[in-house]
């Protein structure tokens, strides 16, 4: 019995806990009456799988239809990996504690590249062929889903088939194709011709891929009766979709231990550097009504005592401070603390920091992204230093000493003067603390934290290139010089790893050829790869030289307007030339206004048959 041996092996580990199920919240099934079983993957620890609000929707929404049973698996740590193969225990679903192998589905959630090797680590753990083609069966079919969907070519010959856009209807569709083909027979061939047909589902098998003599992407053919492109799934009425009335609470301390509610889906702000704000079109709102029965069903079910309102930008719900202020006559009551961690500069309000203060007087977090006006409206962020200095000042005079500024670098057009101007702006922050009378009676302090900049697909800078390691590190050094040092008091400034940088870019916009870099990578040893610990960048770099593929061909090459690029076949219902002319603006330093104020003509309208918002008698709709 696999239970047996968990019980020999999970004291030599940390925290067992991450292994052993039976939390409150779990969903356990007779498998007499169970037709489907999905094994649904997260490839990243426990702690941050648990902290991802798409599983705790989908997990419900599969264990919702009786003869359906989803059960949840994680990578493994080293400890218990090593455990794990020394005692022949294959990978298993928390619920049953049973082999994933013999599941139907074994689904995997793509949130961040750099989790691909432990796909394959997770896969040949389950004792399952890492590679599609050698899996000959219909089952376990594996699939995937998640942001990362929109390029997944360079996991294309892992999977069997992939869920692009929402995945909350096209699952149910799938999986009751998948009994259909379990009750009457049929082969893995003619279920993925089938599966096709779905929209929103991608099967990388039935497409060709040719190439250029310079390595670009020459053609994407699809064969048979496979879709030219492949049309994202979207849940046109936010409120209509499916959300759960319950949550899994864990053991042990997850990352974000709490519950969550998803207020909004998509954005109206257009950031020409955030893929999420894309590829969620188009943005829709769940009603006040909705949020407030979904924040007492969590709260009463799970006993958490902290609900974080979840998007890419909170502050954007059109009556943000109708909703808190119902909101808090609940959370008060109750002693609970309401969490906003998406908030925008220039929609932070008196009301909203008074309403937030409970969990957030500690510090508070705001993205500029740029120190220079020039450059903020060259990504197209549509704020002000003014706006900035205002929410500052909001912030202060309501108790806060400390604050954390988020900022890239290596943006395209970037200068040094760019650069001194974050240093500019901290000082200014600083200067307007020790001019406000009222101000809290300690120092204070502003965290100023550096990534470098990654273009990804579906963005207007996916055309342009990623800066080179030399040039990153110049400006890194530049920034803490004119700073003064990490062990200034009032300015601290930390910036990311460029190896995990580079492969990060390197996948995100890498084509199908890289599955065999990333095959070799895995088996010399990669895994964890977003973990500064395990990462290991010689590995690759080997990797890539025995496939003979260049990094720098993926990563800092600038790209034509007119190349076919290796994510072409995905239709994320906006249109390429809207990409062009937005990275056409960001060159002349020409800004966008939000889809709120007026239509910024990206063709998604089109695609749903009627405007993304009311514009009363304007005539921006295109």
């Amino acid at each position: 019995m696999l239970k047996d041996k968990l019980d020999k092996i999970l004291p030599k580990v940390q925290k067992p806990a991450r292994y052993i199920g039976g939390e409150v919240g779990s969903v356990v099934k007779d498998k007499s009456k169970v037709d489907i079983r999905y094994a649904f993957c997260f490839p990243d620890t426990y702690d941050i799988g648990m902290s991802h609000l798409g599983i705790k929707i989908l997990y419900a929404l599969k264990n919702s239809v009786p003869n359906y049973w989803c059960e949840r698996v994680f990578m493994p740590l080293p400890d218990m990996e090593e455990q794990m193969r020394a005692n022949d225990i294959p990978l298993y679903g928390l619920e049953s504690l049973e082999p994933i192998k013999d599941f139907d589905f074994i689904g995997f959630t793509l949130q961040y590249e750099l989790c691909y090797t432990n796909i394959l680590e997770m896969l040949d753990l389950a004792g399952v062929p890492v590679f599609a083609k050698d899996r000959k069966e219909l089952f376990p079919i594996v699939m995937g889903g998640g942001p990362c969907v929109c390029n997944a070519e360079p996991i294309a010959d892992f999977f069997d088939l992939f869920v692009l856009g929402e995945g909350e209807e096209v699952n149910l569709e799938l999986l009751a194709l998948a009994e259909k083909y379990k009750k009457n027979g049929g082969g893995k061939e003619d279920f993925l011709n089938d599966a096709a047909k779905i929209e929103g589902i991608y099967v990388p098998s039935l497409y060709d891929i040719s190439y250029n003599e310079d390595g670009t992407v020459k053609a994407i053919i699809p064969k048979g009766s496979a879709p030219a492109k492949v049309k994202k799934r979207i849940i046109d009425d936010f409120d209509k979709a499916f959300s759960p009335d319950y949550f899994v609470v864990p053991f042990t301390e997850i990352v974000h231990d709490r519950s969550v509610v998803e207020v909004l889906r998509g954005c109206i702000r257009g950031c020409r550097f955030c893929q999420a704000g894309f590829i969620y079109r188009p943005f829709r709102e769940k009603s006040k009504e909705n949020i407030i029965r979904q924040v007492k069903s969590l709260a009463e079910s799970t006993g958490y005592d902290e609900v974080s309102l979840s998007s890419l930008s909170t502050s954007d719900y059109s009556d943000i401070e109708g909703l808190l202020c119902e909101l808090t006559e609940y959370t008060d009551a109750k002693g609970i603390n309401l969490s906003l961690p998406s908030l925008r500069i220039d929609k932070f309000s008196e009301e909203v920091v008074q309403r937030i203060k409970s969990v957030r007087a500690s510090g508070l977090t705001f993205a500029p992204e740029a120190g220079s006006q020039r450059l903020r409206d060259v990504i197209n962020k549509n704020i002000t230093e003014d706006s900035i200095m205002k929410s500052c000042r909001i912030a202060f005079e309501s108790g806060y000493s400390s604050v954390k500024l988020y900022f890239m670098l290596g943006l395209p057009t970037e200068t040094l003067e760019d650069i001194d101007a974050i240093k500019a702006l901290a000082d200014k922050i600083i200067e307007l603390y020790y001019s406000i009378p009222n101000r809290g009676k300690r120092g204070v302090s502003i965290s100023i934290s550096i990534s470098t900049f990654i273009p990804k697909p579906f963005t207007p800078f996916e055309y342009e290139p990623l800066a080179d390691k030399q040039t990153v590190s110049e400006r890194q050094k530049h920034l803490l010089e004119i700073t003064g040092s990490k062990g200034r008091k009032k300015i601290d400034v930390s910036w990311s790893h460029y190896d995990t940088t580079l492969l990060e870019a390197v996948l995100a916009r890498g084509d199908r050829r890289l599955s065999a870099v990333i095959f070799e990578a895995w088996k010399s040893g990669c895994k964890l790869d977003g973990w500064g610990e395990y990462f290991k960048p010689e590995l690759w770099a080997k990797a890539f030289e025995k496939c003979g593929l260049d990094m720098s061909f993926y990563a800092h090459r600038k790209r034509a307007y007119d190349e076919v690029m290796p994510w072409e076949h995905m239709d994320m219902l906006f249109s390429r030339d809207f990409l062009v002319e937005e990275n056409k603006k960001a060159h002349l330093g020409i800004t966008t206004d939000n889809c709120r104020d007026k239509c910024a003509g990206c063709g998604l309208n089109k695609t749903l048959g009627r405007p993304c918002f009311s514009y009363g008698s304007k005539k921006e709709d295109k």
